[in-house]
């Protein structure tokens, strides 16, 4: 379920689980790179990862914490009702409780969920349309993307429902006049779909600035969808993770901690 991030091993606390010290080093890396990419939001939005085991656990940033601050140490594990189970001196963002628990808790296959607010994703989020099989890169959403109406800041849990039934079987939702979502197998999985979906939300926001539109045949966005998922499997992201982990530890390490 994790990216398994092998390069400069660190300690291991005493109390954790080598499977969830791996959760952890994973959905720390996860954080540090959505802030090198320009996809974080201050302390606002928000990242969970499944703590391995039948307890369902899982991990979120601690609410005041900016993304460059994350190490796998701080990250704050609670269970499925939302009560902290580690010691931290920060709280969680409610909504992040309400927008993430669901889906855990309805879709035990997911490990990671990953939420942003971009100006691009949010841009596009804001559209009739949404997102438009414009660019190869959107293309590769073809057939995977819902739709969730806004009904306003996410912290009341009766909108939990409406949430799950629009999602569905899908990774990816645009949670409209809000932002992104992507849910994955594994936290490479989630962060490349997040990386891949805000590209093209950029994409189409920078073609919507020149001329007349045009969208290739339904034919090709669907041989264009399965020829990349193809490529990918259900190894998703692995090979862009491990690489992208190499750039983060370059620049620097302290996320480990």
């Amino acid at each position: 379920m994790t990216a398994n991030v092998a390069c400069h091993p660190s300690a291991r606390p005493d109390g954790i689980t080598a499977e969830e010290w791996q959760a952890r080093l994973d959905l720390a890396a996860c954080y540090r790179l959505i802030h090198m990419y320009g996809m974080d939001d201050l302390i606002y939005t928000h990242i969970s990862a499944r703590v391995p085991g039948p307890e369902e656990h899982f991990l979120i940033n601690g609410f005041g914490l900016l993304y460059e601050e994350i190490t796998a140490s701080n990250l704050v594990k609670v269970d499925i009702e939302g009560n902290i189970l580690s010691d931290s001196d920060y709280g969680i963002n409610p909504a992040g409780y309400v927008i993430h628990s669901c889906v855990h808790r309805e879709n035990p296959e997911i490990a990671c969920v990953l939420h942003t607010h971009t100006v691009a994703g949010t841009a596009v989020s804001a559209q009739e349309e949404g997102l438009l099989p414009i660019s190869q890169t959107a293309m590769l959403f073809t057939g995977n993307v819902a739709y969730h109406d806004y009904e306003g800041v996410a912290l009341r849990e009766e909108e939990q429902a409406r949430m799950l039934e629009d999602m569905g079987d899908k990774q990816v939702m645009i949670l409209r006049n809000h932002g992104l979502l992507t849910a994955g197998r594994t936290v490479a999985e989630a962060f490349t779909l997040m990386y891949f979906l805000e590209s093209a939300c950029k994409m189409q926001i920078a073609a919507q600035a020149g001329g007349k539109l045009t969208v290739p045949s339904r034919e090709v966005q669907q041989y264009v969808h399965d020829a990349v998922s193809g490529g990918f499997g259900a190894g998703m992201g692995q090979r862009e993770f491990t690489a992208l982990i190499r750039r983060l530890d370059r620049h620097d390490t302290s996320w480990r901690e």
